[in-house]
């Protein structure tokens, strides 16, 4: 089992994901868009394995229960959320060799 350090606001709404609600709200997301949206967007096909919240709830239950999701891979979910939570910007380059999101840096904002 993987272990990752969760800030303590993070620790406080980590019961989310364990209640009935989410469970079945997850397999939903996952039942009627099964493939990885990042992956399809750039010609691969993986299969989604997490139902991830678009806009972080940060505990807000109204956005946790009720907020777009889209479906990821593991990969693709623990990329986003170590790094462009993180950070701010995905640091992804297109093949034009530029940042593709609008929100690195170099994009200037």
């Amino acid at each position: 089992m993987r272990r990752y350090w969760r800030s303590n606001e993070a620790q406080v709404y980590r019961k989310l994901y364990q209640t009935a609600r989410w469970k079945k709200i997850r397999l939903a997301q996952l039942r009627n868009h099964p493939p990885c949206v990042n992956c399809e967007r750039k010609g691969r096909l993986a299969t989604a394995t997490v139902a991830d919240h678009v806009i972080p709830h940060r505990g807000d239950t109204h956005v946790f229960y009720q907020g777009e999701l889209q479906s990821l891979c593991g990969p693709c979910h623990d990329h986003k959320t170590s790094v462009i939570e993180f950070r701010g910007h995905d640091d992804e380059i297109g093949s034009d060799g530029f940042p593709v999101d609008p929100n690195h840096p170099w994009n200037g904002t």
